[in-house]
Formats: structure tokens, C-alpha cells, sequence
């Protein structure tokens, strides 16, 4: 790649996330259902008060390319978020993928699910190999910077969550297993519950009220039982006036 004098940004010289591939070749299959659930509660309840929802990018699964030096270079996070860009790329399209480079912004906080296949990576206890590009934990510490990194081990339902503290990654004390985010103005914490119908932890924002963000699911059904309140209470009314009532 050439370069000219003087030289171009990053942006206008290096491939974009058209160019660039969206799934990697060596990682042939889909993920569990673990893997697409988890995220998509994530995504349900990901709503920081302080960005409006069009700047706000949540992803899981997604190549997210960070390295300028090294274009291929890249890592799938099990979901993340960044926040004040745009939903969509150049405002108009889907995105296949993020690049760093094009986007110009750092994902804020981002969440990997452990597994006995990716938790030493995970957990930065692996050795680099210096002619491999580096692990999850190094990439997300020293390259992007990303402030908050959480993991949460599916088997063991154990939650923990790292900060960013001069550079390097220290883990924080966690009180009930949940974890205040001051800039988001969330939290994130492990929830006993049943989501798709499955009855299990699982790992959601909530409030600073303590209560958990509610799903779309949870809004509606909340919205029917008021109105199912309701009617009982107009129902009690007419029948204390002597008028009953005709519920067909």
C-alpha cells in the first residue's frame, strides 16, 4: 500500500467495511443458542438514558476490525455497544461489520460469554504467539481501550466485570452481582429469570432504581395487566351501583 505526500487518512485509504470480509473462514458454524439469546437480551435492554437510540450501535457476533497497520486483523466480541455513532453505516446502511478506522469511535463496553474453549483468551491468561495477532483481552485493553469489559460464564453463572484503570484492566468488587455504570447511567447485573421461555441466569442492564430494564415482551404484558386492572375496577363500580355489567 502506498502512501502519498502528504499522506491521506486512514479512512480514505484503507478498506472499508465493504472490502473487508464479514465472517472469518477459519470459524466455519453458527452459535449456540446461548450465544444468540444472551446478546438479544443484552440488546433489549440496552437503553442509556443519555444517547438517543439512533446513537446507539449494539452488535454481537460482528467483526470488528481495529488495527489500521494490520486491516485483517480482527476480533468477534459476544456483543458490544458504542455510543454517539450513528445506527447505520454512513447513515444509510446496515453494517457487515465495524471498522475502527472508518468509524473513528471505540466500542464503550463490551461482553463475552465464557466458555472452556475461549476463557483463558477471554481472561487474557494466554501466551501471544508474536506472529499472531493478539487475543481478545490485550486487543480490547490496549488497542481499543474499551473502558468496561465484562464476562459472564454461562455454565458457572459467574459475572465478572473489568475496568479500565491507567491502561490496564482491574477487576472490580461486584455487590449482589451487579455492577453500576455511572456514564450510562445503567447497570449491569445477573437476573434469575425465564427469558425465551427459558429459566435461567442471565445478564441484563437495569435502572438506578434497581429494577431490571424491561423487554418488549415484559412492556406489553405489564400494559395488559393495567388494563385488566382497570376493567375489574370499572366492572366493581357498575355492579356497586347496581348495573351489571355486560362483558360480552
Amino acid at each position: 500500500m502506498y502512501q502519498t505526500d502528504p499522506p491521506r487518512s486512514p479512512k480514505d485509504v484503507l478498506p472499508t467495511m465493504y472490502d473487508l470480509p464479514s465472517e472469518d473462514p477459519e470459524e466455519p458454524g453458527l452459535p449456540d443458542q446461548f450465544h444468540i439469546l444472551q446478546p438479544r437480551l443484552l440488546d433489549e435492554t440496552f437503553c442509556p438514558p443519555n444517547y438517543p437510540s439512533d446513537r446507539i450501535f449494539v452488535a454481537s457476533d460482528l467483526n470488528l476490525y481495529y488495527d489500521a497497520q494490520h486491516p485483517l486483523w480482527h476480533k468477534r466480541p459476544d456483543w458490544f455497544a458504542v455510543l454517539g455513532v450513528s445506527r447505520l453505516y454512513n447513515q444509510r446502511n446496515l453494517r457487515l461489520s465495524y471498522v475502527l478506522w472508518q468509524e473513528g469511535v471505540s466500542p464503550f463496553v463490551v461482553v463475552e460469554l465464557l466458555s472452556p474453549g475461549t476463557e483463558n483468551e477471554d481472561l487474557g491468561q494466554t501466551l501471544r504467539d508474536i506472529e499472531q495477532p493478539p487475543g481478545k483481552w490485550e486487543v480490547y485493553e490496549q488497542f481499543l481501550r474499551i473502558p468496561y469489559y465484562a464476562v459472564f460464564d454461562r455454565y458457572k453463572y459467574e459475572f465478572k466485570m473489568f475496568k479500565l484503570d491507567g491502561g490496564r484492566y482491574a477487576e472490580v468488587a461486584l455487590s449482589e452481582s451487579r455492577f453500576w455504570i455511572p456514564e450510562l447511567q445503567l447497570g449491569l447485573g445477573v437476573w434469575h429469570g425465564s427469558y425465551q421461555d427459558v429459566e435461567q441466569p442471565w445478564l441484563r442492564w437495569y435502572h438506578r432504581t434497581g429494577n431490571w430494564v424491561s423487554t418488549a415482551v415484559e412492556i406489553e404484558r405489564q400494559r395488559a395487566e393495567i388494563e385488566r386492572q382497570r376493567t375489574q375496577r370499572l366492572i366493581a363500580q357498575l355492579r356497586s351501583l347496581g348495573v351489571e355489567p355486560d362483558l360480552d
